[in-house]
Formats: C-alpha cells, structure tokens, sequence
C-alpha cells in the first residue's frame, strides 16, 4: 500500500475517542500518506483520555473535493456533536457523492446517519448505534470490519488493526462504482 501524494481528511472535536483517531491517523503516515484534522473550532482539540491534535482546518473552510477519503473516529460525545453541525454533516456527504472512500469506527457512524448515507448499505458500529442504523435503512452486523463499496466500518479500540489495515487499502483504491451506485 502507498499513500503518496493522497490526503486524508479526519473530521473530528473535542472528546473524540484518542485511539480511534491517533492510530488511523499513523497507519495513513506510515504508508506515505498526509492527513488533514478537521474540526468545527480551531486550535487544537482534546481526546476522552487526554491526547490534543492540532486543527488543520475548520468544516467551514473544507471542502471534500481537496481530499482522497474521510475519517471518523468515534468517542460518544465528539460524533454527537459533529452530527448537530450541518456544514460537517453536509461535508461528510459530500465524500459520498463524489465516491470518495470514508472509514468510520465506533460512535463515528452517528455522522453517517445524520448525512443520510447508510440506507441500504451493511456497516457495523459500537453495538448502540443497532437502531439508529436501522432506521435509516441500514443492515447492522456485529463483525470486527465491514467494507460496504467504498464505506469502511468498525466496532471498538480493539478493531483497530484490522480497521487500520483495511482503511489503508481503500484509501490507496480511492474512488469505487459501487459507491456510485448507491
């Protein structure tokens, strides 16, 4: 897998789960990659257990087409916020109109929801999240990764190895059919 010359965006705010976004993040430098962190202040922002990542960039001065994928790391409460905020709902769909490929882990998929994108797909998600994925139209399953067209999903912390691998791979794929399809 090589990432050169690919920049992957990672939309996230305070109390995002630190694993969830820290080793995504290293698995997409490790394979050449550039990473943009996201969020909807500036600064830096601040992880459940503590870890503080500088902002790039905020919602509103992004825009999906300056990206090759998407990121979302979980954590409960920095998704719920996210998902009130309708230029990050609005950006993470717009990964999806371009057929762009997007991982999401945990908590991360109530971002999902809200941009509307799950109807009809198969995803897996922190198993609380069951219903609000079914009602939008979405198939839950309870697996360690799930890869839907171009949409990587994941349950825990302790996916993350098979999470990271697999993100990898599609972010080094980038734009897929299937995804278009939908």
């Amino acid at each position: 897998m090589d990432l050169h010359g690919k920049n992957i965006a990672i939309i996230a705010t305070d109390k995002f789960e630190d694993a969830e976004l820290m080793r995504p993040m290293e698995a997409v430098i490790n394979v050449g990659g550039e990473v943009t962190v996201i969020s909807d202040k500036t600064g830096e922002i601040i992880g459940e257990s503590g870890d503080a990542v500088p902002v790039d960039k905020t919602v509103d001065e992004a825009k999906a087409e300056d990206y090759d994928g998407l990121l979302i790391p979980g954590g409960v409460k920095n998704p719920d916020v996210m998902r009130t905020n309708e230029t990050a709902v609005g950006f993470v769909r717009s990964f999806f109109n371009q057929h762009k490929p997007v991982g999401a882990i945990c908590h991360g998929l109530w971002l999902l929801v809200e941009a509307d994108v799950v109807k009809g797909r198969t995803l897996t998600s922190w198993p609380s999240l069951r219903t609000d994925i079914e009602n939008a139209g979405g198939t839950w399953v309870d697996e360690e990764v799930v890869t839907d067209g171009n949409l990587t999903t994941s349950r825990k912390p302790e996916d993350l190895d098979a999470f990271c691998v697999k993100i990898a791979e599609k972010f080094t794929e980038g734009r897929h059919a299937r995804q278009a399809a939908m």
